[in-house]
């Protein structure tokens, strides 16, 4: 009779220069370096137990997270990446009061158990990008990256002395030089490796270059879920804060907030141009609704006729509607 053995969900916490590994059941971690060597060793390490590994799961850390996390998953292993709230609260759920990178390594492994024994563990797997979209998040990011620091010298330069103002217009200059290129690669690479789902989109309001390029980069979930899912992925949706007697309004909260932040300049622009969405706006703000209410709407709107259009495979038409997808 062959001996069955357990299963094992590993925690890691994601440090710049290091990766703390924690075993559900164990209090002692293992510490690795956070590089393409210390992954090599950390991979090696875990392959005597890869038949048994159930699921390895880590917090979203701006991008620390991305090399140890795409190896795993090219391994053949089930990767989580969780938002840090959630695994926070989880933590202090649990009883964790103190912060160190192992204790946090140990919450993470409980929490890798809970969430695999949930109705969402399928949907919580890591999906590897293509390459395709990996570089074309690397430009997006690149290009939210150049807008900030032009934002900041923009600023400095109605405060900067007389004799400091010709440095700021050359790093400006620059700045400004480099986002065009950057411009000129996302639409390159747009029309290279996605033209087939962007002209399905050609005509509709608000859908510009940048938030076509956002919503390729940062939600390959388009089309493959259905409109409740995607608004709560991209945090959208209205989520109600009901308890007992307690009644509360209901608030958008979470999700992508790069695509959230894409949605909303769209939106803005769809509400003037687009007939559908413009009557959407003021009859909601007919009904006494705040605009901003009225405006995230809206964004939920728009991200609906754009997720049932990249499910059904129909471009948009102006004159035959939009295709209704649940």
């Amino acid at each position: 009779m062959s001996k069955v053995y357990e299963q094992i969900f590993i925690g890691i916490d994601v440090a710049k220069d290091t990766l703390d590994i924690a075993f559900r059941g164990q209090a002692k971690t293992t510490q690795f370096a956070n590089s393409e060597s210390g992954v090599k060793a950390f991979l090696e390490f875990l392959a005597q137990f890869k038949d048994r590994v159930a699921v390895v799961l880590m917090e979203a850390t701006g991008g620390m997270e991305r090399e140890v996390a795409q190896h795993l998953c090219l391994a053949g292993y089930a990767v989580m990446v969780v938002n840090p709230r959630q695994a926070h609260d989880f933590a202090k759920s649990l009883g964790y009061l103190s912060k160190t990178d192992a204790t946090d390594a140990c919450a993470l492994a409980q929490f890798a158990h809970t969430l695999h024994h949930s109705d969402k563990r399928d949907k919580l797997i890591m999906c590897m990008p293509s390459v395709e979209q990996e570089l074309l998040q690397a430009l997006v990011t690149r290009r939210a990256q150049l807008i900030v620091m032009r934002v900041a010298e923009s600023n400095r330069r109605a405060g900067a002395h007389r004799s400091q103002r010709k440095s700021i217009e050359i790093v400006l200059k620059v700045l400004n030089a480099e986002i065009k290129k950057t411009d000129a690669e996302i639409d390159g690479h747009l029309n290279k490796h996605f033209h087939a789902k962007l002209d399905l989109l050609k005509g509709l309001k608000g859908v510009a270059s940048a938030t076509k390029a956002m919503l390729m980069a940062s939600l390959p979930e388009l089309g493959q879920l259905n409109h409740r899912e995607i608004a709560k992925l991209v945090g959208v949706a209205p989520l109600n804060r009901d308890s007992g007697k307690m009644r509360g309004k209901r608030t958008t909260w979470g999700g992508r907030a790069d695509v959230r932040a894409a949605l909303y300049m769209a939106a803005l622009s769809a509400v003037r141009h687009d007939p559908a969405l413009r009557v959407c706006y003021k009859r909601l703000r007919s009904a006494g609704k705040l605009a901003k209410v009225a405006l995230v709407a809206c964004m939920r709107k728009l991200l609906t006729i754009i997720n049932a259009i990249m499910k059904s495979g129909k471009p948009w038409e102006a004159n035959h509607g939009y295709p209704q997808v649940a």
